[in-house]
């Protein structure tokens, strides 16, 4: 992965954690609302993931625990715990 796109994510990480900590002091979100997945896939999704972009999301409210890619479709929330979603990852994240 190239220096660009390591620190493109790691902006990204760092803005979601940002925002993440920010929630408790506030009733409603200022901005655009964070991304929620309530239900992940299981299966092996790997070949329709597009990109080397994910974002890991905590659980929340009504929110699971997830792993967001995105596909051709739109985005697509996937197991963390999944070894293909922990193989994909690794893959994305070789320098």
């Amino acid at each position: 992965m190239s220096v660009k796109i390591l620190s493109i994510t790691l902006l990204l990480v760092s803005m979601c954690v940002s925002c993440h900590s920010s929630e408790g002091t506030h009733r409603h979100h200022p901005g655009p609302v964070p991304p929620c997945c309530t239900v992940v896939t299981k299966g092996n999704m790997t070949a329709d993931v597009v990109g080397q972009i994910y974002h890991e999301l905590a659980a929340r409210g009504h929110c699971v625990k997830a792993i967001i890619f995105y596909t051709k479709d739109g985005k697509l929330c996937a197991d963390p715990d999944a070894q293909w979603v922990k193989d994909l990852i690794a893959n994305m994240t070789k320098v």
